[in-house]
């Protein structure tokens, strides 16, 4: 009897990747069209929730968060509820990008962040450059 291959699920199928009112709703569509799946903040949370509230939830659902709060990691609430949530976080850090633009930053960056989730366990939190490179930060609580 020949034993099975095991295939290994691309983490990007599974991934639910939730949108942060900082970067928008314009991103959707263009992520949508490139396979990802997307669920955006005011869709599921008034405009004025505190972040340590979605971040509670989003990491109960276990969803990534794509946000371009780089100071999110020093708040000790939004740093503590992210870390207690086991929250992955993915921080854009390229500034004064248009809508598609980051929308192609995160295509560019698809193939890191599919290692960076099979390789990082929650929580987490990184940077993800404009030229698709994703780099690992340290949660400041």
């Amino acid at each position: 009897m020949r034993a099975r291959r095991r295939v290994k699920k691309d983490p990007l199928e599974s991934a639910v990747f939730f949108i942060d009112r900082s970067v928008g709703r314009k991103i959707a569509g263009p992520l949508r069209d490139a396979g990802l799946t997307v669920e955006l903040h005011d869709d599921h949370f008034a405009q004025d929730a505190q972040d340590e509230e979605w971040l509670t939830e989003v990491g109960r659902r276990r969803w990534f968060v794509i946000t371009r709060d780089e100071r999110i990691r020093y708040r000790y609430l939004e740093a503590t509820a992210a870390y207690e949530a086991r929250v992955g976080l993915f921080v854009l850090v390229s500034k004064n990008l248009t809508g598609p633009q980051t929308a192609e930053a995160i295509i560019k960056a698809r193939s890191h962040i599919r290692r960076f989730i099979s390789s990082h366990r929650r929580p987490f939190i990184a940077k993800v450059y404009r030229d698709g490179r994703v780099q690992k930060l340290d949660i400041k609580r």
